[in-house]
């Protein structure tokens, strides 16, 4: 039967309508300031193979990588030989087992939409398995501020996985809607602040059961296989449409390279190298598939695995790729697993975007993605120039506060990463004070952070001038200054320290950015961008985030 265009996007905005759903009721649920306010949280909803058919307007980080979570759990069933069932929620976050870095917590439950049979439910009562097949799967995903390890808000400078936080491979959190306490008591014992993250689990559970609801409604009112049909068709027209728009790309072979400042212990660059290959052609007729990759992205020659915390796991990697070629098609474009269908991804493993265990790996989900983003842009600028940004400020400048709040004698743990400057693009200027890329969060408002954590807000102001100059000026970055009204630990984990974000087309780099201490006798301790350090009561962190490059030549003054 031929597709129908109109059903098709009907279908594709109730798909996404529920993944926004989900997020909204996880963000109006949340105890943390850092999914309440930042927003540091993602819903996707997946059909019975795990494949995702919708995602919420969220964390591009989060989205690509969470249906590897999705398949982690469905493997860890068939482990034990049975499906999930009815009222199950698998929870994990193991970078090594579909998870991306310890504080993403991950939640994947099934939805069963099929009336089950009388032996079924028998079989349910009685504590079988069930061998039903889901019909759907929903994800929530959040970024809880602290899960234990060596360092509070669990994004320190750390050699091993093992000194991170708490590690939890694929296990039923909920089983048949009924809440593992024995679980929930083993994870909040190890993290510093356990009333906020069961709060967050709480909600992450409430957005996969609002995502449930809301299938099977849909399901009822269109009936199931009408329902599932279109999900098949979503998937095969995303799928065309990247590779309508991969065809009309110049064949040929382009590369490009960058560098991380440093893993934070060995001061040294670390170089990720990227070579995009645009070949082949889909065969004509609805849904075929090509014979080979019409891109393939190869990381091969990037830096080994470093000791320190920014390696990145396979999935971080697959997840840039797909945020990046998904900013070639246009808006509307559904963001399906069918995307990457024409894409191939080759990560060496032992690398600093393949990761073996047990390596530490924190930043590599919000720093070395972000490089991966620079290196994939500065290749495709060289096929289609005309449609490539410059680089934006190319760090999350993930900063952690930790210690007593002498308000309430508990422990506390503030996260937040810093927005930068977007890159300025071929017809307009970059955004200043954004979030860009890899993250899609807000910057914490001054009034909630005091409110939550013995802090006071010094400055929260744009950087002037940090912006590469340019035929199109690059954004701004932002300046953050922060007192600390009680004894207590900093951690900083940031890049573009030592080189700023590229211009390009003749568009000047913007400005790395900086760090400092001021300590109570006015002295300034000036810090590179991934350090630890100890702060009595009254000192402050200064961080100027970098700018965004410029791009174009830019116009002589008169």
């Amino acid at each position: 039967m031929p597709r129908d265009p109109i059903e098709l996007e009907i279908f594709k905005n109730i798909y996404h309508s529920i993944a926004e759903e989900m997020g909204a009721a996880l963000r109006r649920t949340a105890f943390s300031p850092n999914i309440k306010e930042r927003r540091d949280y993602s819903c996707a909803v997946f059909d019975s193979d795990g494949d995702v058919i919708a995602m919420g307007d969220h964390m591009p980080v989060h989205l690509g990588s969470m249906p590897r979570s999705v398949l982690a759990a469905i493997d860890h069933c068939k482990e034990d030989g049975c499906e999930l069932g009815p009222g199950d929620v698998v929870m994990l976050n193991d970078p090594f087992r579909g998870g991306t870095h310890l504080p993403d917590i991950t939640l994947v439950a099934p939805v069963y939409v099929r009336m089950r049979s009388r032996t079924d439910r028998t079989h349910k009562s009685s504590g079988a398995c069930n061998r039903t097949k889901p019909d759907f799967y929903v994800g929530s995903r959040a970024h809880h501020a602290d899960v234990g390890g060596a360092y509070p808000g669990s994004m320190g400078l750390c050699r091993e996985i093992y000194q991170e936080g708490i590690r939890i491979p694929p296990v039923r959190i909920v089983r048949a809607g009924k809440m593992q306490r024995d679980l929930l008591a083993l994870l909040l014992n190890n993290v510093r602040t356990p009333d906020e993250r069961e709060g967050d689990l709480g909600a992450q559970i409430a957005a996969c059961h609002t995502g449930a609801e809301r299938l099977r409604e849909i399901c009822q009112r269109y009936g199931l296989d009408r329902v599932k049909g279109a999900a098949v068709d979503l998937l095969q027209y995303s799928e065309e449409l990247m590779g309508a728009f991969l065809q009309q790309v110049p064949q040929g072979t382009y590369r490009a390279e960058d560098f991380l400042d440093s893993d934070g212990i060995d001061q040294k660059p670390i170089k990720i190298a990227a070579t995009v290959r645009f070949a082949g052609r889909l065969k004509t007729g609805r849904g075929s598939i090509p014979t080979q990759p019409i891109a393939t992205v190869d990381f091969s020659g990037s830096d080994p695995q470093v000791e320190g915390s920014i390696n990145a796991v396979e999935a971080i990697t697959y997840s840039a790729c797909f945020y990046v070629f998904r900013c070639l098609l246009t808006e509307d474009v559904p963001a399906t697993a069918g995307l990457m269908r024409p894409v191939r991804v080759i990560a060496p493993e032992g690398t600093i975007v393949n990761a073996r265990p047990p390596a530490a790996v924190a930043g590599g989900n919000v720093e070395t993605s972000q490089r991966i983003v620079d290196v994939l842009l500065r290749a495709l600028a060289q096929a289609i120039p005309d449609r490539i940004p410059a680089a934006a400020a190319g760090t999350m400048n993930n900063l952690t506060i930790g210690g007593i709040d002498p308000r309430t004698g508990e422990p506390f743990a503030y996260y937040e990463t810093i927005a930068g400057g977007m890159g300025a693009r071929p017809t307009k200027p970059g955004i200043s004070g954004v979030h860009t890329h890899m993250t899609n969060s807000l910057n914490t408002p001054a009034e909630a952070l005091e409110y939550a954590y013995p802090l006071r807000v010094h400055q929260y102001s744009l950087r002037a001038g940090s912006g590469g100059a340019g035929k199109y000026r690059g954004g701004d970055g932002i300046v953050r200054e922060i007192e600390v009204l009680t004894d207590a630990e900093v951690t900083l984990l940031a890049d573009r320290r030592t080189h700023g974000p590229y211009g390009l087309s003749g568009g000047r780099d913007g400005a790395p950015g900086t760090a400092e201490i001021i300590r109570l006798d006015g002295s300034i301790e000036k810090l590179p961008g991934k350090f630890n350090r100890r702060l009595r009561k009254g000192e402050r962190i200064r961080i100027e985030t970098p700018g965004g490059g410029g791009w174009g030549t830019p116009r002589p003054r008169c």
